[in-house]
C-alpha cells in the first residue's frame, strides 16, 4: 500500500513550486502599500512548502518488500 503522506508530500511540493514561481514572476512595483511586501513572503512560502513536500515525498516513498 502507498501511504497518503506520499501523495500529500508531492502535492505540497507542486503547490510550493507554483507559489515560488508566482512569487518570482510577480511584479513588485504595482503593489505599493501592501504590508511586508519587501520580505517577499510568496518566495519564502514557496520554498518552505517545496522543501516540506520533498521531505514528505522522499521519506514516505513506497518501498517494495524484498
Amino acid at each position: 500500500m502507498i501511504p497518503i503522506w506520499f501523495f500529500a508530500g508531492w502535492l505540497l511540493a507542486v503547490y510550493g513550486a507554483l507559489i515560488l514561481v508566482a512569487g518570482l514572476w510577480a511584479p513588485t512595483s504595482d503593489t505599493q502599500g501592501v504590508a511586508m511586501q519587501g520580505m517577499h513572503l510568496q518566495i519564502w512560502w514557496g520554498i518552505g512548502l517545496l522543501a516540506l513536500g520533498l521531505v514528505y515525498g522522499i521519506c514516505f516513498w513506497p518501498r517494495h518488500p524484498k
